[in-house]
């Protein structure tokens, strides 16, 4: 039987980590603002499903290869460092929501999947899950399925928080100034985003 207050805090470390600024709500909120929150739902759908396989591996001992090789945490930084500073570099002079057909799309639900394997925050959260909130008194299978599917409940919403602001954003860009200066602010805070996870 799993414990009440060990879920409680499970949900609370889980709603902490997912809501708060990081690669994958930066990424959402450009997104949201962009292409709007229905286009951003594959995006939103793959997140999670690919962070329930990360906890999964990381359960059956994947997370051992960080404690064997302790150098693979910064190459994944560095992959994650140039990828954001790609999408920050990307968003410059991107938006174009006066005419329907917007340059770019989306991510697809496997390519915001396959990001949390290089995204250091995610590693974070599973490693930190799978040693720190682990029932390990139950049954392997159940405990695992108990951490990975609480971790998609509330990955979800937490993060739908990030696309909503951005597509909320929208009704504030109504010309080409507010585009340009929205444009900036965004790609400014991938980069800050990139950096702050490159110096951790």
């Amino acid at each position: 039987m799993i414990d009440l207050q060990l879920f409680g805090a499970l949900v609370t470390y889980y709603f902490i980590m997912f809501a708060t600024p990081g690669p994958n709500n930066a990424m959402l909120t450009a997104s949201g603002l962009k292409f709007g929150f229905i286009r951003t739902l594959p995006h939103l759908i793959g997140i999670p499903l690919g962070h329930i396989f990360q906890i999964g591996m990381v359960c059956f001992g994947l997370g051992n290869l960080f404690l064997i090789f302790p150098q693979l945490q910064f190459y994944l930084k560095i992959i994650c460092f140039v990828y954001l500073l790609y999408l920050g570099w990307k968003i410059i002079g991107s938006f174009n929501l006066v005419e329907k057909d917007s340059k770019g799309r989306p991510l697809k639900f496997y390519e915001a999947s396959l990001f949390q394997f290089v995204n250091p925050k995610a590693w974070t959260v599973a490693i930190t899950v799978a040693s720190g909130f682990f029932p390990s008194e139950e049954n392997f299978l159940v405990a695992t399925m108990f951490i990975t599917i609480t971790a998609a409940v509330v990955c979800f919403p937490s993060i739908c928080i990030w696309a909503i602001f951005g597509n909320s954003l929208r009704i504030f860009i109504k010309n080409e100034k507010s585009k340009k200066i929205t444009e900036y602010i965004l790609a400014i805070l991938l980069v800050l985003t990139a950096i702050t996870i490159l110096l951790k």
